[in-house]
């Protein structure tokens, strides 16, 4: 087979291949006999299908697969013998001009770029840190209290405050017209705990049972309800119950029922204290990651194989149609999402994805088997039965794979901090808590 490789602009190849009209012919006719073993045709017995009848019935079928076959099969070796790292399919169409008793074909395909990545002494790296103070940790068991709180009718002459449940019936309408969603009967919500916008609250709070009101509420600009996002409406509300709220208290009885081994204040501290520092490991390894992954991509330079984008661009449009139809979006194949959208985040992927790449090859920070366990008990430790959380991450190649990508991704992250200028700044633990 005879091979050549054209260079086109920058990441593109053409090659050329040419393949022996006997050798697909041989193979058709293989591809035949093996069918015409177990055939069924009307008027045959199984097996006993003539081959001239065999090939008139699935030879244009057959021809076709061997061809791709063959062809595939020629171009992978081809790549393989010029040490060619293709990215992509590649766009194979048949060429004129052959040699007698052969075909020939015209292969164009990118290959996967050079990757250059700088000095990472010069990188300048934001390590961000906190801590799990007692204040967060009462913050938390203020959360797990108001999960577990009781509510109480409170008399009928009382006024409405923060922490009260309050149960209202309302009513809104933009310029004389009532709108989807904008009323309710018996509605609950706790006041003060910002479950309505800023203005439903401040007209509700102080209002007694049986009392009504009339105020004007402008939505966002970004609210989720696109149909009155930026307009005013006018509201009218009446309040039927208001009851007071109870929290249990900080003893043993709430720490028995939140299922903590040692069932007193202290052991509750000691879970909560314990959770909170896995949550901000874990949080801080994300944003450091994050900021070692954008100094990282600072530093390389490389020309991004369009194929790998457009392949990426997909995935990210798949999972965006799939998104919207676990939300409920009625015919959301059908929604017109422009392809362009999720260009900039696809060329990053695919950007970090291949200087990750060479810095675990250069430097040897493949995942080690030590390390994946060491991260899947990590993991499994905040479950009441870890060894079967082990044993479910173990028993699965993709969960597996997954691990994988974290741990490397850490190694990673461990080898960019060695390196790079780091400056450390320490957050406080709300402000961590609050990001994504």
């Amino acid at each position: 087979m005879a091979v050549t490789v054209e260079k086109l602009e920058k990441l593109e190849r053409k090659m050329l291949l040419s393949l022996p009209l006997a050798t697909i012919a041989s193979e058709v006719n293989t591809r035949l006999k093996k069918i015409a073993r177990t055939v069924k045709m009307d008027g045959f017995r199984p097996g006993k299908v003539p081959m001239n009848v065999v090939s008139q019935r699935y030879g244009y079928s057959v021809q076709y697969e061997v061809m791709n076959d063959k062809v595939g099969e020629a171009f992978a070796n081809a790549a393989n013998e010029a040490k060619l790292r293709v990215a992509g399919q590649p766009k194979i169409s048949e060429k004129d001009g052959a040699p007698e008793g052969e075909l020939a074909f015209e292969a164009v395909f990118e290959v996967y770029p050079d990757v250059v990545i700088g000095d990472l002494t010069t990188a300048e790296v934001e390590k961000v840190t906190t801590e799990v103070s007692d204040a967060a940790i009462d913050k938390t068991i203020d959360i797990l209290r108001k999960q577990r709180r009781t509510f109480a009718l409170r008399p009928r002459d009382t006024a409405a405050e923060d922490g009260d449940r309050v149960t209202v019936d309302f009513e809104g309408k933009i310029e004389g017209e009532a709108f989807e969603g904008g009323k309710a009967v018996d509605f609950q919500f706790i006041l003060g705990d910002g479950q309505m916008l800023k203005e439903f609250e401040e007209a509700t709070r102080g209002m007694k049972v049986e009392e009504s009101k009339t105020f004007p509420l402008a939505f966002p600009a970004d609210y989720h309800g696109k149909d009155v996002a930026g307009k005013t409406a006018d509201f009218m509300v009446t309040v039927k119950k208001i009851e007071s709220a109870h929290l249990p208290e900080v003893n043993e009885a709430l720490a028995k029922s939140l299922g903590i081994e040692n069932a007193t204040v202290e052991g509750l501290q000691a879970d909560i204290k314990k959770n909170l520092e896995r949550e901000v490991k874990f949080r801080l390894l994300a944003r450091n990651k994050a900021a070692v992954m954008d100094a990282l991509v600072a530093k390389a330079e490389l020309d991004l194989p369009s194929a790998s984008v457009q392949a990426e661009m997909a995935r990210l449009l798949e999972g965006a149609r799939a998104d919207l139809k676990k939300r409920g979006i009625k015919d959301a194949d059908k929604v017109a999402i422009p392809d362009d959208v999720f260009r900039p985040q696809a060329e990053r992927r695919v950007r970090l994805g291949l200087v990750v790449a060479e810095l675990v090859r250069a430097n040897s920070l493949q995942a080690t088997l030590d390390q994946l366990k060491a991260h899947i008990q990590e993991l499994a430790s905040s479950y009441e039965k870890p060894s079967e959380v082990e044993r479910w991450y173990f028993s699965d190649n993709n969960r597996m794979a997954e691990v994988e990508t974290v741990v490397l991704e850490n190694n990673v992250t461990d080898f960019v901090m060695s390196k790079a200028k780091v400056t450390e700044k320490a957050i406080s633990f709300d402000e961590l808590m609050a990001q994504n």
